[in-house]
């Protein structure tokens, strides 16, 4: 039906007019062919992660009156996640928490961010090869490299950041659950 819909707009003026916004991750290894419909329709866009104004702006915005130290302590541990940042500040916005009892608990079982830790847990347990290339980045003292399929693997799930060939752990929170919690 998508495929469809994108070849009417070829031919078709009033079918330009119409936009789909499909949101998927890549984090599930089932068997789909990305070079196929629905898949090769359209332009790819990758949400990069928020820099600390984004945060600040949007800490404000969940009426969070916080300094600039604040707002590194959080992004120290969960770098600029976007899903992790608005997770954090729904809580803080409820007073849940306090931001130290956040960040204490965040790579524990206890924490706010232990639903998203065990759902990638499971994934990567049952792709074995992934799980120990992903020991491998969070034990290392300095970046690693590793194979060129684990790397874009690990890197859609968003558990690595690349520069160059290098990988690390995406954000503090991984680095700190996964050496735990991957035997």
């Amino acid at each position: 039906m998508l495929r469809e819909w994108h070849e009417e707009a070829t031919l078709q003026e009033s079918w330009r007019k119409l936009r789909l916004v499909i949101a998927h991750s890549t984090e599930v290894y089932i068997s789909l062919n990305i070079h196929q419909s629905p898949f090769n329709v359209g332009l790819p866009l990758r949400l990069p992660p928020f820099n600390q104004q984004q945060v600040q702006t949007l800490a404000q915005l969940h009426g969070l009156t916080w300094t600039v130290e604040t707002t590194q302590s959080l992004t120290a541990m969960i770098g600029g996640h976007p899903y992790l940042i608005r997770l954090a500040l729904y809580h803080l916005a409820r007073q849940d928490m306090t931001l130290q009892q956040l960040l204490q608990d965040a790579p524990t079982h206890a924490g706010v961010y232990s639903d998203h830790l065990r759902c990638c847990l499971g994934n990567l347990k049952q792709q074995p090869e992934l799980a120990f290339a992903l020991k491998q980045v969070v034990t290392a003292q300095s970046p690693i490299q590793l194979e060129s399929l684990t790397v874009y693997q690990l890197d859609s799930m968003g558990l690595v950041h690349l520069n160059g060939n290098q990988v690390t752990p995406s954000c503090e929170l991984y680095r700190q659950y996964f050496s735990t919690n991957l035997v």
